[in-house]
């Protein structure tokens, strides 16, 4: 009987399950990599298949909407398909590249050009806004709250529509204007005529006013007085106007300044005075403080003795002692005595009794004519 060996059987079988395993391990790669390439065919048909399939689109332009049927994946493709041209403005809800599903709604929005005039710089510019408000609101344009726009902001906007903004500001001044001064004049008798003095300087006053200025675009269109309010009053300048008469002195040799007639004399005069005062005096105790016993009793200053009807009482600065004057409503008189209380355009008229010079007492408006040395007369 011959003998089994049992060690070669063993390399047999161990040779045959390695084959198998090697087969096993090297087809299993090739069976991923083929069922790989079929999944991305599958994939890629199934997505040509999609894309070519049937799809219900809507589309919104400018607020007209149309739905219709397509076969075309991109919206660009589609757009092509329909007809319709986009603009390098317009505004879309999907990009052109995008691709479209059945029942996706499209809108586009048609912008369209204006000429705008705003801070100072006009341009053409593209909006899709429908009105003027929307328009200056899609091109980010700011109002304020004094702005014009023109056209209105519900005004429609059509091609090539133009929109001017004009900026509106006001502002507030406040200026300070001078108070002319009053100039006020008060007759002075102790100053000669002709001659004014000021008593007091006169000061402007200042007027605190509030204006409103309104810029349009930068430039004053328009400003008015809103508010005004005395700062300081003004004070008035006070002018003192001479009234008194120049002192002149007369002497023989000053010319006569005209003729006169009165009560049938006409004699030539030296000086014309207006307004003069009259009063009464006699030779009493009441006038002169004499009485009858004083050796000087009726005595004149210049040494005559008074008589009525011819002596009266003067300032020498105004008309000489010894002179002869005509006193309107009295008649010849001659300058023959001087009064303390005798100054300027004023005559002391002497008369024999006390009542009567009482009743004469003080009268104004006399005119008198200073004659000179001689009383003139009839021939």
């Amino acid at each position: 009987m011959g003998v089994v060996n049992h060690e070669q059987t063993h390399v047999r079988r161990s040779s045959s399950m390695s084959f198998a395993l090697r087969w096993k391990h090297e087809n299993l790669r090739m069976i991923s990599i083929i069922a790989l390439i079929s999944f991305a065919m599958t994939f890629m048909f199934l997505m040509m298949l999609y894309g070519t399939t049937t799809k219900r689109v809507s589309l919104v332009v400018d607020g007209v909407e149309q739905t219709f049927q397509t076969r075309q994946g991109d919206l660009q493709r589609i757009l092509d398909e329909q007809g319709i041209a986009v603009g390098e403005y317009d505004r879309l809800s999907h990009s052109l590249g995008a691709k479209v599903k059945s029942g996706d709604r499209i809108t586009i929005e048609k912008a369209k050009p204006v000429q705008l005039t705003a801070d100072g710089e006009t341009s053409t510019v593209y909006t899709t806004g429908k009105t003027v408000k929307g328009a200056l609101a899609d091109l980010h344009i700011e109002l304020g709250e004094l702005d014009k726009v023109t056209p209105a902001l519900d005004a429609e906007i059509t091609d090539g529509t133009g929109i001017q903004v004009v900026r509106v500001k006001k502002e507030l001044e406040e200026v300070k204007e001078p108070i002319a001064f009053e100039t006020v004049k008060q007759n002075e008798p102790q100053l000669l005529k002709g001659k004014e003095q000021v008593i007091q300087e006169g000061q402007e006053g200042v007027l605190l006013k509030k204006k409103e200025k309104v810029f349009e675009d930068g430039k004053l269109v328009s400003e008015q007085v809103v508010d005004q309010q005395v700062q300081s009053q003004s004070v008035q300048k006070i002018v003192a106007v001479g009234t008194k008469n120049p002192v002149v002195v007369l002497s023989s040799t000053t010319p006569n300044m005209d003729e006169v007639t009165k009560n049938g004399i006409t004699f030539g005069y030296k000086q014309v005075l207006n307004n003069v005062k009259m009063t009464a005096y006699t030779a009493g105790v009441a006038s002169t403080g004499k009485s009858s016993s004083h050796p000087a009793y009726g005595l004149t200053s210049s040494g005559t003795r008074v008589m009525e009807g011819r002596t009266i009482a003067v300032d020498p600065k105004v008309i000489p002692i010894g002179w002869w004057v005509y006193i309107e409503g009295l008649g010849f008189r001659r300058a023959e005595d001087t009064g303390g209380a005798v100054k300027g355009n004023h005559i002391d008229v002497y008369f024999e009794s006390r009542d009567y010079a009482i009743r004469f007492g003080s009268k104004r408006g006399y005119t008198v004519y200073v004659i000179g040395p001689k009383k003139p007369t009839a021939d």
